[in-house]
């Protein structure tokens, strides 16, 4: 649970308006700073930038953060301020923050130009051109199961399936779908964020920034495989495979999550 200012908060004190897109001197773009130096950026700082207009959207929650799980920020989070920007990947989340600037053109930085991108597969370490792709920003849909490892040896029976789903950009998360066949049929999971309060996707008294939780109980009585795949707000689904999305950085890999069971008839 974090907790600091708002970034369309302090912009405006500073004079950019919320829901700025684009300032009177052509500034489009917010870039973070750190004090953490890094050899990526030949001894210059870590830094990242966000479109202008998200930071000053209040709706996207971009924050500047102090406290962390109600207590001030710690060293490895970023003490003593960090940027937090929900529903994008954690590389835009500046710690150690020490400058805010407003930029014409995105962050020129290492991490921005030549890091997190995603390549279809025929780009190698040969072809490379990494002016062709943008920065990767949003997450894309993805679940996970953790109530079982990833082989798991289970009593045949009644057995609970459980995890996590999110999607990035605020989007909700619409269905989640569980297998125990290995895919060839499926059975929808129920999701909620919070016991016994029922989790509509989208609707105002969801968490849109917040990890879903789905559950569901099943009749296993023999060795399978189980998977667990979501579907976003907006339609977005998981690859099925690996091998569809697979990338050069091996970045965002968010197809269907299997777990392998094997069914113990042991007495012992």
């Amino acid at each position: 649970i974090w907790g600091g200012a708002k970034l369309s908060d302090v912009l405006e004190l500073v004079g950019i308006p919320k829901l700025t897109s684009v300032t009177q001197f052509g500034g489009r773009h917010v870039e973070f700073v750190s004090v953490d130096k890094c050899k990526e950026e030949n001894g210059g700082p870590y830094k990242a930038s966000i479109p202008l207009s998200q930071a000053t959207n209040p709706e996207a929650d971009v924050l500047l953060a102090y406290e962390m799980n109600g207590e001030p920020l710690n060293r490895d989070h970023g003490y003593p301020l960090r940027v937090v920007v929900p529903g994008v990947i954690g590389a835009r989340s500046v710690k150690w923050l020490e400058e805010i600037n407003i930029i014409a053109e995105e962050c020129q930085g290492f991490f921005m130009q030549k890091d997190y991108k995603m390549f279809p597969p025929s780009v190698n370490w040969d072809n490379i051109d990494w002016s062709t792709r943008r920065p990767q920003m949003d997450f894309p849909v993805q679940c996970v199961i953790c109530s079982l490892e990833d082989v798991s040896t289970i009593k045949p029976g009644k057995v609970k399936i459980s995890g996590y789903a999110s999607s990035g950009g605020g989007r909700g998360i619409e269905r989640v779908d569980v297998s125990i066949d290995g895919g060839k049929t499926w059975m929808e999971a129920s999701r909620f964020q919070k016991s016994g309060v029922p989790y509509i996707s989208d609707h105002a008294s969801s968490d849109k920034w917040a990890w879903v939780f789905f559950e569901v109980t099943a009749d296993i009585l023999q060795s399978t495989e189980i998977i667990a795949k979501a579907v976003d707000s907006a339609a977005n689904v998981q690859p099925e495979k690996v091998e569809d999305i697979w990338n050069l950085r091996g970045i965002l890999n968010t197809s269907w999550h299997r777990v392998k069971v094997q069914a113990s008839h042991s007495n012992l």
